[in-house]
């Protein structure tokens, strides 16, 4: 038998480290490199699970007709009379429950960051694939920020279609990453609800039609809308927000919609009034812009009566946190409304997918790595994306299904660390065991989750 001395033993368990730092290290390069956006990670919350549901996906093309053209409207001349309107085209991906054993391809092709890389994303829905037979699903409509595209927030809209939704994300014309111009952003403004309620209609007819894959497979009576940052702008309006007075009149390129004609949405207009759709029953809105800028107040927000999940980095230095998510979180003081907070994370918390290995380049155009237009400086992407998935999977349970074990996972102690671990011989909570529900043993870390009813 041979002994080892006592520095042997260090520097095997020095090189045993190394050996699994290494191997943890190459496992992540692989992952990056196949650009998954179905990753779960071991440590993820219980809902965070992919369900029981195959999955396929379809790229539609829908065309809303004779819609106002800001591009064509310069801030500098007079306004032109009859205002210039066009077809406005949108691309929409469609995620949706699919018969059981569907093979083919799982490759989604997108563009990054620069507006003209195309990069393969990888997940487990099937093109084309035939839809499940059964009730229609709820409908869940997804809005990306400024800039992006359909497929930013993809590994959100993969997980729910597992769990029995149809999920249709949205290429907002003018806003995505190969469409970007000096008049971008007054279009977003005007577009991003517009856009989210044509889609909901769409939909809606396409589940009519019999010559449609969507058949009878769509409940837009039971709808949510999940944005992210200029989606969260735009679904508060569709939600039930105007914007003020203040917003209407600024004249501050580029936050700013020429010659007042963002007053469609103002707050007590009656083209605001007239848009907000009863189908819509819940709303997600990660880092909502606006608030901080003026564009919602306490009055305008006062016109929100839709059950509203908020999901926001604390330190967001773009919506801005305490003057802005949290501000719109406080006010909206008709609806039913909950607060997720990633501690320390900025803007992209909670919605942006990993980004492409291909993004980690550097973009000619800003000096920047892609990379920072997904990342956040403190979490990990997986990590937050498993967390939203686990909230926005009891969230829509509770208001689109009605789902009263759903509740469970949204009666929380507000602080994550303040919970309490408490478990019998057998396994089984005790009366003292307060950690959030879902999460295993030391995971809930970083989060604060904050709810408050309509009223208060």
């Amino acid at each position: 038998m041979t002994f080892a001395s006592p520095a042997m033993r260090v520097r095997r368990a020095r090189l045993t480290r190394t050996f699994v730092c290494v191997l943890l290290g190459l496992v992540t390069v692989t992952a990056q490199a196949q650009n998954r956006i179905d990753t779960v990670r071991a440590d993820a919350p219980a809902l965070a699970a992919y369900g029981p549901h195959a999955i396929g996906v379809r790229t539609l093309r829908l065309v809303n007709p004779a819609q106002l053209d800001l591009l064509q409207i310069d801030p500098r001349a007079p306004l032109p009379a009859p205002l210039p309107r066009s077809d406005r085209a949108l691309t929409v991906e469609v995620w949706y429950p699919a018969q059981a054993g569907a093979v083919g391809d799982t490759n989604l092709r997108a563009l990054v960051r620069d507006g003209k890389t195309e990069v393969a994303l990888r997940g487990r829905a099937v093109r084309d694939a035939a839809p499940a037979a059964g009730a229609p699903s709820p409908l869940v409509i997804v809005s990306h920020g400024f800039p992006g595209n359909r497929f930013l927030l993809s590994p959100l809209a993969e997980n729910l279609a597992s769990k029995g939704y149809v999920v249709a994300a949205i290429d907002h014309t003018d806003s995505t990453y190969d469409a970007l111009g000096p008049r971008s952003f007054a279009s977003t403004l005007v577009n991003r609800p517009l856009d989210q309620m044509f889609v909901l209609n769409a939909m809606a007819r396409l589940s009519r039609d019999a010559g449609s894959f969507l058949q009878g497979r769509v409940d837009a009576d039971r709808a949510a809308i999940v944005g992210y940052s200029m989606g969260g702008y735009g679904a508060l309006i569709s939600a039930g927000s105007g914007v003020s007075r203040k917003a209407v009149e600024a004249n501050e390129p580029p936050f700013a919609v020429p010659h007042g004609l963002l007053g469609i949405h103002l707050a007590g207009s009656t083209t605001h009034q007239q848009l907000p759709d009863p189908r819509v029953k819940t709303i997600i809105a990660f880092a909502p812009w606006g608030t901080v800028r003026g564009v919602f107040d306490a009055q305008t927000l006062q016109g929100m009566r839709t059950p509203t999940l908020f999901i926001a980095g604390s330190v967001d230095d773009v919506s801005d946190y305490e003057k802005g998510v949290r501000a719109t979180w406080q006010l909206a003081t008709r609806a039913d409304r909950g607060l997720l907070t990633f501690e320390h994370a900025n803007h992209n918390a909670g919605a942006p997918m990993p980004p492409p290995l291909e993004a980690q380049t550097v973009d000619p155009k800003t000096g920047a790595t892609m990379a920072n237009h997904y990342i956040d400086a403190v979490w990990d992407n997986v990590r937050m994306n498993n967390v939203s998935q686990h909230f926005m999977t009891a969230w829509l349970g509770k208001y689109l299904r009605a789902d009263a074990t759903m509740d469970a996972y949204l009666d929380l102690v507000p602080v994550s660390e303040q919970g309490v671990w408490s478990m019998d011989a057998q396994g089984q909570p005790k009366p003292d065991h307060t950690v959030w529900k879902g999460f295993p043993n030391r995971t809930a870390k970083g989060l604060r989750f904050e709810r408050l009813p309509a009223g208060r």
